[in-house]
């Protein structure tokens, strides 16, 4: 743990007693606005000083445990080396992290997202595909007890989806949710494949966090509502009434329709809310360098040759290209939404890179 670090939390610890102070102050109590913002601020920290003050007592208990190496008692050595062992493994995870709560937090993380799943190369085996893919995160955001709403759907015409878009709400989604942006590819034999060759097809995925009122702001005049009555193969989420909605922004031509639900008042809460994060998503690029072109590098072309994650039925593997992992799960993935793994790794990856940025 480096000096420049080992500071910052002396700082932060020193900044965790004053605002502790400050709560205390009468002045305070009687401010409930003053009060109830510094009591946030204590509660971001607690869990930083918490970790802090457990790594320091490991890190005196081992001082202590060093010392008793000098006793001419072999007893008393002999416990000593035990509890060195036991402490030093311990004292490098509790460092480890620590380092990683302090990390600066993608302000983002908290948010709600839009996700926007579709068909690429490979014909109705692609609109299957998609269909797939849906259905593993709705199912991974039942069990993380998210809430799921669809926005606008286009079914293939043999099953799946061409295109699909859809809300998911809950806690910190797009922490979780934003490394599966790209596209994803499938390798597998088809159901309509006589000969059991092995097909490879693609889905582009996007995650878009949901923008906030005080993100995006949208003048009446640069939209254009039209009514329709919905259309295409149906399914339980389409309505037969005129109550569909699609709004044009007019001066960047961005399109987005909602037909899922009954009411056009719903369908047109939803699709301002879609219409406002790509919009914000388009803001946030222009802003930083690092993110230009963000939703086009996100979605790619929906080529077989871009891809961030390689589906492999045949040997039931799924490879994440990004970290070169690969796991021999996919059945489990898919059809639980058991995405811990994958995730974990990602963000793990995340960290790392984070940490390196900051130790350069």
């Amino acid at each position: 743990m480096s000096t420049k670090f080992l500071d910052k939390l002396v700082d932060l610890e020193r900044h965790y007693e004053d605002v502790s102070h400050r709560l205390g102050d009468p002045d305070t109590l009687e401010n409930p606005e003053k009060y109830n913002t510094l009591a946030k601020e204590r509660a971001d920290m607690e869990p930083i000083i918490t970790a802090y003050h457990a790594l320091k007592d490991a890190e005196q208990e081992l001082a202590n445990a060093r010392e008793l190496l000098a006793e001419d008692d072999d007893e008393m050595r002999a416990m000593a080396k035990e509890e060195i062992a036991r402490l030093e493994p311990e004292i490098n995870k509790r460092r480890d992290e620590l380092q990683i709560m302090m990390l600066p937090k993608d302000p983002m993380d908290g948010r709600n997202i839009i996700i926007e799943v579709r068909a690429g190369t490979g014909g109705d085996e692609a609109s299957l595909f998609a269909g797939d893919l849906f259905e593993m995160y709705t199912r991974y955001a039942n069990k993380m007890r998210w809430n799921v709403e669809i926005i606008s759907e286009s079914e293939g015409t043999q099953g799946g989806y061409k295109e699909v878009v859809a809300m998911i709400s809950g806690i910190d989604v797009y922490a979780h949710l934003k490394f599966e942006a790209g596209t994803h590819r499938v390798q597998r034999v088809p159901t309509t494949e006589s000969q059991g060759r092995i097909h490879t097809s693609a889905c582009t995925v996007a995650i878009l966090p949901e923008a906030q009122d005080v993100d995006i702001k949208i003048e009446e005049k640069d939209i254009r509502i039209d009514i329709y009555r919905s259309s295409g193969a149906g399914g339980q989420h389409v309505n037969k009434t005129s109550s569909a909605i699609r709004i044009t922004h007019i001066p960047t031509g961005l399109v987005v329709t909602c037909q899922d639900e009954r009411s056009q008042h719903k369908n047109k809460d939803k699709a301002m809310k879609v219409l406002k994060s790509r919009l914000y998503d388009m803001q946030q690029s222009k802003l930083d360098n690092e993110r230009a072109d963000v939703r086009k590098n996100m979605v790619g072309s929906g080529d077989r040759s871009e891809r961030i994650r390689t589906y492999n039925y045949p040997q039931n593997r799924i490879t994440d290209h990004r970290i070169n992992l690969t796991v021999y799960n996919l059945d489990t993935v898919v059809e639980t939404g058991y995405l811990d793994e994958i995730i974990d790794a990602l963000k793990t990856a995340e960290h790392l890179e984070k940490l390196s940025a900051e130790e350069a």
